[in-house]
């Protein structure tokens, strides 16, 4: 969908295409800076971590790299803004790797909670994890 007066969360979804490219880069440091400092992160690797740092080492590191083509679904998101708070679900893909360099599919999901501080918005919870799989 793209970012019109009509999409009340368009600049949350801006936020998830900006997050994309910074997975897909794997730029932590960019990443960092689209996160409050006391964020509070879930995810399939790190089920309960406090503070950017700990969220970087826990999760971001051990993950990142190890995953190609990671694909926000912008387009899909539902979420809200109500003043300076906000929120988005969506679903995301990316295919990890193996260690003969082989791929497959990783299909997730996840909530994101913003926090609107200088005019910015900053994910102060995040919660991914790989969708459960039968």
């Amino acid at each position: 969908m793209a970012m019109t007066a009509a999409d009340p969360i368009a600049p949350l979804r801006a936020w998830l295409r900006e997050w994309q490219a910074c997975v897909r880069a794997v730029d932590f440091e960019r990443g960092r800076t689209m996160c409050a400092p006391d964020i509070v992160a879930f995810g399939t690797v790190a089920p309960f971590v406090e503070g950017i740092d700990n969220v970087m080492a826990a999760q971001w590191h051990k993950v990142w790299g190890n995953i190609r083509e990671f694909t926000m679904h912008d387009d899909r998101a539902r979420g809200a803004i109500a003043g300076d708070h906000g929120w988005a679900a969506t679903t995301w893909d990316s295919l990890g790797t193996h260690p003969d360099g082989s791929t497959f599919r990783r299909p997730g999901r996840c909530t994101i909670a913003f926090v609107r501080r200088d005019g910015r918005w900053l994910a102060a919870h995040t919660h991914f994890t790989l969708i459960p799989q039968p």
